[in-house]
């Protein structure tokens, strides 16, 4: 990466996720820079980097001189949808590369927009209800068919996510949900139950590629919440009728909003063997899949995303020699939850590491981290993904039953936290 050595690159939100980038930049040689309005010790990514600013992203004025005053050769962003449109901003004003516009972060982010679009391109979506908060006093809402899901049109990371059995809980949970929505725009739609697969693409100079699909595999371990992820296993036995009946829909989707570069997820529930769409990220996944891609196959979105915050251009990779969505060797990204509390021993991590096939083990939260009892039913839940590859199906449901027992987590009393993960039989009749 000598071409990049020595260039200046402005990580916008220290998350601790966000070292994620600051680690792969300074492997490439790139002096890296953090900013936001959190303090230091709320700011992981800021002991990381190489220098840090107080900073907030939303100031758009303030950034532009930030950027012209310490020279900065490019800007990211990576994995929270409200900072994408203040990046789109700041990359405008500056006349830095942005991998995506305003306009289709704001159609990408919004659910009402995109669940609209997708109609448009048959792309299929779940069936919702139109409620308002009026309505919620009104017999409408009896009229429902429920169980349905209660969700912020603007939201992401589970927050503001609620099943609602009945009218009287709709009532309850819609108003709650309108906490997390900024618009103030609540979807109510019917809950789906069954499997789930997230699907990938990467986006190089108006060239679509289908990268992936994985299959997500949930768990119901807590009373009163959604069920969360704790593996995502590829490639999903659902891809090939995907790839026949839906792919050639999404990439024309893709290109009628004029999307040119980054990358794409859709979360999607299967119903009947057809992928029906319910959530939509352009931009890094908070699940890191591409350190799987890179294992796999040799490339690297968030390596790709950092290039081009600081050239414009993706990559120099023939993509099409080397982008299979039939991923050989098998892989898992193993999602371990823990219940709220305070961190006081993590076990088991160096073990974990050292093991045979295994890329990666990434912590989001470390021994004295507290996790608050309202992120119960959120991602933050997630405090370990472990990312490993097999050569066979029973290889992986080894490498999956092995990861599990050597990680333990215990708290102030030295009770476990760790809550239910995924039975390596359930990957049973899932993978392609």
């Amino acid at each position: 990466m000598s071409d990049l050595k020595g260039k200046r690159l402005l990580v916008l939100g220290g998350s601790r996720i966000s070292c994620e980038i600051v680690r792969k930049a300074k492997e490439m040689g790139i002096y890296t820079m953090v900013t936001d309005w959190y303090p230091v010790e709320k700011s992981p990514a800021k002991e990381l980097t190489d220098e840090y600013f107080m900073t907030s992203t939303s100031d758009i004025p303030a950034m532009k001189k930030l950027i012209i005053d310490n020279n900065i050769d490019g800007v990211i962003t990576g994995y929270t949808d409200s900072v994408l449109p203040y990046y789109a901003d700041i990359c405008e004003a500056t006349g830095l590369p942005a991998y995506g516009t305003r306009e289709q972060f704001e159609m990408l982010t919004d659910k009402t927009k995109y669940k609209k679009l997708c109609k448009e391109f048959n792309v299929p979506v779940i069936e919702e209800y139109e409620v308002s908060e009026f309505d919620l006093e009104t017999n409408k809402i009896n009229d429902i068919k429920y169980p349905v899901l209660v969700k912020p049109a603007d939201g992401s990371g589970a927050r503001g996510v609620f099943i609602c059995n009945n009218a009287e809980e709709l009532r309850v949970k819609y108003k709650e949900a309108l906490n997390y929505s900024q618009s103030k725009n609540i979807l109510v739609e019917r809950y789906v139950k069954g499997e789930e697969v997230t699907v990938f693409y990467l986006l190089d100079n108006e060239e679509i590629y289908l990268t992936g699909m994985g299959n997500r595999h949930m768990k119901h371990n807590q009373e009163g919440v959604i069920p969360l992820p704790v593996a995502y296993t590829f490639p999903s036995v659902h891809l090939s009728n995907y790839m026949k009946e839906t792919d050639k829909n999404v990439k024309e989707m893709f290109r009628s909003l004029g999307m040119k570069n980054g990358m794409v997820f859709m979360q999607c529930l299967v119903q009947d063997d057809e992928c029906i769409v319910y959530d939509i990220g352009y931009r890094l996944t908070g699940t890191l899949e591409y350190k799987l891609m890179n294992e796999v196959a040799g490339y690297d979105p968030l390596e790709m995303l950092i290039r081009f915050s600081l050239t414009g251009k993706m990559t120099g990779k023939n993509l099409e020699n080397i982008i299979n969505p039939v991923w050989r060797p098998y892989a898992c990204n193993v999602s371990f939850l823990m219940k709220p509390g305070t961190i006081k021993e993590i076990k088991g991590i160096d073990k974990i590491k050292e093991m045979p096939g295994v890329v990666d083990a990434v912590l989001a939260h470390h021994e004295g981290d507290t996790l608050p009892i309202e992120a119960k039913g959120m991602l933050r839940q997630i405090m370990l993904r472990v990312f490993a590859i097999a050569e066979s199906e029973e290889e992986l449901k080894q490498k999956l039953t092995d990861i599990y027992y050597l990680l333990k987590v215990y708290g102030e009393n030295d009770e476990n936290l760790l809550l239910d993960g995924l039975d390596s039989n359930e990957i049973e009749g899932v993978l392609l």
